[in-house]
C-alpha cells in the first residue's frame, strides 16, 4: 500500500469522527506488516480525559484482532496536526520505526517517522525484566 493509497483510507475515517465538543476531526490509517489496513477516527466524551484519539483507536482495532507489528500510519486533520504525546507513546511501543503520514484537508502531505517525533521513547527496555 502507498502513502496515497493509506491518506484515503484515512481521510475516509475522519468522517466518522465523533467530536461535538472541540469539531476536530481526525481520521488515521494504521498499516500492518501483515498488508491489513487498521482504520480509527477520534471519539470525544463529555468528560474530557475519556476522549480517544484516531491513532490510539486504530492501534487498539489492530491488537484486539492480533496485529502488533506496524509499518506506516496516516493521520488526517483540518490543519496537518500532529499525534498528540499518548499517541506516540502508544504508536511507538508498537512500531518503534513507523513512518507517519501527516496529511491537512487539502491533501498536503508530510512524512515523519515515531522516531523523529519521540526521540527518547520510553518502552519495555526501561522495565525490569
Amino acid at each position: 500500500m502507498n502513502r496515497d493509497e493509506l491518506v484515503a483510507l484515512a481521510i475516509k475515517a475522519r468522517k466518522q469522527a465523533y467530536t461535538p465538543y472541540s469539531h476536530y476531526k481526525v481520521g488515521a490509517a494504521l498499516l500492518g506488516k501483515s498488508g491489513k489496513v487498521y482504520l480509527g477516527c477520534n471519539v470525544e466524551n463529555a468528560s474530557y480525559s475519556l476522549t480517544c484519539c484516531a491513532e490510539r483507536t486504530a492501534v487498539f482495532k489492530a491488537v484486539s484482532e492480533g496485529e502488533t507489528e506496524f509499518e506506516a500510519i496516516a493521520v488526517v486533520t483540518k490543519n496537518g496536526g500532529s499525534p498528540c504525546g499518548a499517541c506516540r507513546q502508544v504508536l511507538s511501543e508498537f512500531a518503534p520505526d513507523l513512518i507517519i503520514y501527516i496529511a491537512d484537508k487539502d491533501n498536503n502531505i508530510k512524512t515523519t517517522s515515531i522516531k523523529k517525533l519521540l526521540p527518547a521513547a520510553f518502552g519495555p527496555k526501561h522495565l525490569p525484566g
